[in-house]
């Protein structure tokens, strides 16, 4: 993220493609909700109408999966329209006279991608040059444009409309990635990614390699690592012995809930020798070979990281239960058994470790946070002074080599699964304010379990409704090229005719049961966002209602779960 939090409520325009703050980030949200009370012009692009979309000033809703037709058309509006910043094109970046040839093509004109995207050009034109009109237009997006097989361009794509209208590197301005779940960006920054270090730093810099080398006693791989979403691959289907996966250590996730392709990943695990450190038992608990419980927040000190590259100290208030430790230090005894000795004696010892090896964080002492109330990296400087940086890209000045923002053109990528006649709806994730991810706390809280409960609903449109004679709250078969799983029918005019929506946080609903495993070639992300299914109406509703009470109640005895098994 490129601005701090708190400067979105003082944004002009607030550009949100596929993300809805109120239910994914309630406190981002609100200052969406000040921005909007400010003046602040709101542009939303969601299939869905969500409760972003109903404050917006103009709202777009997008055929899924055509999110870089949509993105490809709003530049070409901009660049024929001449709303750029042509001083700031000249001066701060580089590459867009390749991109700006590519962009005009007839084939990108509003016009030319309505009946794709589903959007009346007018509307397409209205948002380009809102957008255009500001020098203080932020733009937020969620999973709603990465978790497809074309995310990481679509990124690149929402950039390069900050870039060609100067909205970088000052106040109020800039691109914003809201994250997906808790520490997300904090696991980035650590260097829990395939290809970096703490602090990103490449793993093949032979000059980086050496310094952590020297620093932890060891020899590292010259090559990255392996993406999360290729591990089925490496146990599945991989005939060198060499490159197999024999043991699958999960720390704070649940791939047999949120990866996938369940059926897959329920064979991977069944494979391997598995690990699994967590703070409740999940689904994935059920191949575990070994589990460590780990202690929650409030439980254990650290430092955390929001999503606008703020530091933030984590702070004990409470004893955890016999038998439990932290994170760190089950990870020190198990490498220590392994034979190679790691001891620390509180976090601080961590924290400092990782400042002296990674530049960009050197001056994010825990004095400095404790003082400041956080700090935002990067922050090279002991220095008092230095309290981080607040927004990035200062003067147009970029992380590049040559200091400069980089256009990037890609052309648009069908979805990898498309509907058929015997799949004739789309099917995407979604998120709820009342359960979170994979509901491993909060499935485990009874007032959030009272308020929306097992298993989950499938919103769809009145209109594909009705054919198949089903009504609200009415049990119904969800079927993909992948799997199927039971779930209650929302008819809402919120969702086009077509297009369907689950939460994935339910396990006897489970819709991972359903998605793609296809991914983004770039990040391997999979594509969540969009895979074909259709709905089944179940005749029995009294033995389906049996049969979801009976799978519950299954469910929450394998976990050790006890009382409040109603639905």
């Amino acid at each position: 993220m490129s601005f701090s939090v708190p400067e979105i409520e003082d944004a002009e325009v607030i550009f949100n493609m596929g993300y809805n703050g109120p239910v994914s980030h309630p406190l981002v949200a609100r200052r969406i909700v000040r921005a909007k009370k400010k003046g602040c012009q709101i542009i939303c692009v969601d299939p869905r109408k969500t409760e972003t979309a109903r404050i917006a000033t103009i709202y777009l809703p997008i055929k899924g999966g055509t999110n870089m037709l949509f993105l490809n058309a709003m530049a070409h509006v901009m660049i024929t329209e001449d709303l750029i910043d042509h001083d700031f094109i000249s001066r701060h970046t580089t590459g867009f006279a390749a991109y700006a040839k590519e962009i005009t093509q007839a084939q990108y004109r509003p016009e030319a991608i309505a009946e794709q995207t589903q959007l009346n050009p007018e509307d397409i034109r209205k948002a380009a040059r809102l957008f255009a009109s500001s020098k203080h237009t932020i733009t937020l997006w969620g999973m709603g444009i990465t978790q497809f097989s074309q995310g990481v361009e679509c990124v690149i794509a929402c950039s390069n409309l900050s870039l060609m209208t100067g909205n970088f590197g000052h106040y109020a301005t800039g691109v914003g990635p809201v994250r997906g779940q808790n520490n997300v960006q904090g696991t980035c920054d650590m260097g829990v990614l395939p290809n970096v270090y703490p602090g990103y730093q490449a793993v093949t810099d032979p000059e980086i390699r050496a310094k952590f080398e020297r620093a932890w006693g060891v020899s590292l791989p010259a090559v990255p690592g392996l993406p999360l979403t290729q591990v089925p691959d490496r146990v599945l289907r991989e005939p060198d012995p060499k490159k197999q996966i024999h043991a699958y250590y999960i720390v704070g996730e649940d791939p047999a809930q949120s990866d996938p392709d369940l059926e897959e990943i329920r064979e991977t695990l069944s494979r391997v020798f598995v690990i699994v450190q967590d703070i409740f038992r999940n689904k994935t608990c059920e191949y575990a070979d070994v589990i460590f419980p780990a202690t929650a927040w409030g439980e254990h000190e650290g430092v955390y990281s929001a999503c606008d590259r703020r530091f933030q100290r984590v702070r004990k208030l409470i004893e955890p239960q016999a038998g439990c430790k932290t994170d760190w230090e089950i990870q020190c005894l198990v490498a220590t058994a392994m034979g190679y000795p790691m001891q620390y004696d509180n976090t601080r010892q961590i924290w400092d470790e990782m400042r002296s090896l990674a530049p960009k964080f050197a001056g994010a002492s825990y004095e400095k946070l404790d003082s400041h109330h956080g700090v935002q990296w990067p922050c090279w400087s002991e220095d008092p002074e230095d309290t981080g940086t607040q927004y990035l890209h200062a003067g147009g000045q970029f992380a590049t080599k040559d200091g400069r923002g980089n256009f990037l053109f890609f052309p648009y990528t069908p979805v990898q699964e498309a509907e058929d006649a015997e799949y004739p709806l789309s099917f995407s994730t979604v998120r709820e304010v009342g359960h979170y991810s994979v509901r491993t706390m909060t499935g485990n809280c009874r007032l959030l379990r009272s308020l929306a409960d097992e298993p989950g609903y499938i919103y769809m449109n009145p209109a594909d409704c009705k054919p198949l004679g089903l009504t609200k709250d009415e049990l119904v078969r969800v079927v993909s090229r992948r799997g199927h799983t039971i779930t209650r029918c929302l008819p809402t005019e919120r969702v086009a005719k077509g297009a369907t929506y689950m939460t994935y946080q339910w396990w006897v609903g489970a819709c991972n049961e359903l998605t793609n495993s296809v991914f983004d070639p770039k990040s391997h992300t999979p594509e969540f966002k969009y895979c074909a299914c259709r709905v089944e109406k179940i005749a029995d509703q009294t033995k389906a209602e049996q049969y979801v009470k009976d799978q519950y109640a299954a469910i929450r005895r394998q976990m050790g779960i006890t009382g409040g098994t109603s639905v």
